[in-house]
């Protein structure tokens, strides 16, 4: 027999710490959890009776539904179990739910605060500005599963390339992303699979080759030698420079460098990405560099460049917000720079590590530069490297047309 009781879902957790309510629908010892579209905080809920407690405000009206909703679910199941067919825990709960009680906003905010759950902070602020997007296009927060259909998602696409002008890797993104929240939504909450958009014959995931370039030696060394500069332009072009000569640390890290991970004229840190161990030679010029803001700071926690001041480091949410505040503006200044160089390509910070690969191209074997790009695969290193080596290619080509 099937039973079903009001719960709360407490490994899931909005930004306001309140939870899920939930009906558990049980059989044969196999649960599943039916999404009641409602959330609240654990200190105004009943666990014993699964119900709101009066300190709630709301705790009269939400408990009315909360019945009403469970005694739907209990007569559904009755009636499944009482007819000749034997069913499953899944397709009691598909016969029990309403597709308008699941809708997509609804599953995501769980995918968002399954993020947040696993501190992925940085993970949740892009996932959740894309979202904003998607429902600004909309104009409303109530999307059911059954309009989200190929016929929708098309338009959402030419509005992302046409109107919104962002590049096809990124429109992409974004598919990728509706496509995850409702493959949670089929899972969790047994969306009909009959509506699905996504594969042969619908929408189908295909990532562009995304173009990667970098600076050559030259434009590199005219950011080096260049002295017309405001302070705060100087102290960017050394952020770039730092990274680049460490061969393409990320900003995040960049920024989070103390003078105690250098020691023995080795740079010791570990990345942000990954969370894995690094060490890396100090170069000459990193020393010069790094050496007009090391010999001013007091201890050996500072911090070397001061971007990150008065930041709890120990805040990874804070953190993250600071450092894409922080990448902006030092951006929005190396454009500046490059402007006042002559230099045609794109200058942001993430340039460097392009860069880095651009110059090494086919001189450094393969092995090499993954341990210097810290690729856990050697053919990330591969697929990322053919961006920048096009010796062989060039010679081949010459040979054909030179005659």
């Amino acid at each position: 027999m099937a039973t079903v009781k009001i719960i709360l879902r407490k490994n899931y957790q909005k930004k306001d710490k309140s939870f899920p309510i939930v009906l558990r629908l049980t059989k044969n010892r196999k649960s599943k959890f039916l999404f009641t579209g409602e959330y609240i905080l654990e200190k105004d809920w009943d666990e014993t009776k699964g119900l709101a407690r009066k300190c709630h405000p709301n705790s009269a009206r939400l408990n009315n539904m909360l019945l009403k909703k469970l005694t739907e679910a209990h007569d559904i199941a009755l009636e499944i179990e009482s007819s000749q067919n034997k069913q499953s825990v899944s397709t009691i709960a598909k016969k029990i739910l309403n597709e308008d009680d699941y809708d997509f906003f609804k599953s995501s905010e769980i995918f968002l605060a399954n993020i947040l759950r696993r501190k992925k902070f940085d993970q949740h602020y892009n996932q959740e500005k894309r979202l904003n997007i998607f429902e600004a296009f909309l104009g409303r927060k109530q999307l059911s599963f059954v309009d989200l259909d190929v016929k929708l998602l098309k338009r959402f696409e030419a509005y992302l390339l046409y109107e919104r002008k962002v590049a096809p890797r990124t429109a992409i993104n974004y598919l990728m992303l509706i496509r995850t929240v409702y493959n949670l939504a089929r899972k969790e909450y047994h969306v009909d699979d009959r509506n699905y958009p996504f594969g042969k014959g619908k929408i189908q995931i295909k990532f562009p080759e995304s173009e990667k370039f970098g600076l050559n030696t030259e434009e590199i060394k005219l950011l080096e030698t260049e002295s017309d500069l405001t302070v705060a332009q100087n102290n960017a072009v050394n952020t770039w420079l730092a990274s680049f000569y460490f061969a393409g640390i990320r900003v995040g890290d960049i920024l989070k460098l103390k003078c105690s991970d250098f020691k023995d004229d080795r740079l010791y840190y570990r990345m942000g990405k990954n969370k894995k161990i690094v060490s890396l030679a100090v170069p000459e010029k990193a020393k010069k560099l790094l050496h007009q803001y090391t010999s001013v700071q007091q201890h050996n926690n500072d911090l070397v460049f001061p971007y990150l001041k008065g930041t709890n480091l120990n805040d990874d949410k804070q953190v993250t917000i600071r450092v894409k505040t922080i990448t902006r503006n030092l951006n929005r200044r190396l454009k500046i720079v490059a402007e006042k160089l002559g230099i045609e390509k794109k200058l942001t910070m993430h340039i460097a590590r392009h860069s880095f690969g651009n110059i090494a191209g086919d001189k450094i074997p393969i092995q090499m530069l993954q341990k210097l790009y810290r690729h856990s695969s050697i053919t990330t290193t591969v697929n990322y490297q053919s961006n920048f080596m096009h010796k062989e290619t060039d010679d081949a080509l010459e040979k054909v047309i030179n005659f």
